[in-house]
């Protein structure tokens, strides 16, 4: 019996977990299908469901332009992600040099620091570099992070030893060691890290806000801020079927990389 009530408190609890975090989601989703006949606080539900609030809101918001420039920045900015903390991360954790944990404790406390702090000086070298308005200008900001050098850290600690010295024994160098042994042990790792890379990269506001100032160069994050400024009721139902299809890349490419994710952001947790 209390095994019984135990079960009930949990899916009870999963449930309400579930209706919190799916709740604004579906919210939006009906917004977006509601009909120009339809107010938008009548009932939660489209009574005529129609999918030409996409249409209108992909064509007035001019989507198609910020879908490319925020496909090209997040294309170019995983796999240099990817690479460069790849390779920051390999000899904090498996190098002995002077001052390791000296570096390791700087690369992690710059994670403490908002990022409110220094994007003034940050914007102003940006623009002395000439990268305002400028994809490279989106990119460089996710080139590198001190969470992604964490991460992969703490996924090459859990590799054995054993692998890497029997691979130094046949000639190999600390290049291929990287390459061809520890590389290919830390694949889930390395698609948690893509995830996060995308996540933050997508849906980045904050930076694409200060570095732009051509609408030919804006992102879907800044987008979908020029599209709510002129607020109606009419306008909430655009703005919902351009949020639903900004979002729709990222729940894709999350059930597409799921398996890895969990294995992948779990790397580490034992050994630090």
């Amino acid at each position: 019996m209390k095994k019984n009530s135990k079960n009930i408190w949990n899916y009870t609890l999963m449930l309400l977990i579930t209706v919190l975090t799916l709740g604004p989601f579906l919210i939006t989703l009906f917004m977006s299908l509601k009909s120009s006949g339809q107010g938008i606080y009548d009932g939660l539900l489209p009574t005529d469901p129609t999918l030409a609030n996409f249409f209108t809101a992909f064509k007035k918001a001019n989507l198609g332009t910020y879908f490319l420039n925020t496909i090209i920045v997040t294309a170019i900015a995983i796999p240099l992600n990817l690479l460069f903390c790849s390779l920051a991360a390999y000899p904090l954790a498996r190098m002995d040099f002077k001052g390791r944990s000296v570096v390791l404790a700087l690369i992690i406390s710059t994670m403490m620091v908002p990022f409110q702090l220094y994007m003034a000086p940050l914007f102003q070298l940006s623009g002395q570099l000439g990268l305002q308005n400028t994809h490279i200008g989106l990119i460089i900001m996710q080139v590198s992070t001190a969470f992604g050098i964490f991460l992969m850290r703490q996924a090459y600690l859990r590799i054995p030893k054993e692998l890497e010295e029997s691979a130094y024994l046949d000639g190999a160098n600390k290049f291929k060691v990287w390459y061809m042994v520890a590389l290919p042990l830390v694949k889930p790792t390395l698609v948690t890290l893509a995830i996060f890379t995308f996540m933050g990269t997508w849906g980045d506001y904050l930076w694409p806000l200060l570095n732009t100032t051509e609408s030919n160069m804006y992102t879907l994050s800044i987008g979908l801020a020029q599209l709510s400024q002129n607020f109606d009721g009419s306008n909430l139902k655009l703005i919902s079927a351009a949020s639903i299809l900004t979002t729709i890349p990222t729940l894709l490419i999350f059930i597409w990389l799921q398996k890895y994710f969990i294995s992948g952001a779990t790397d580490g947790a034992v050994k630090g």
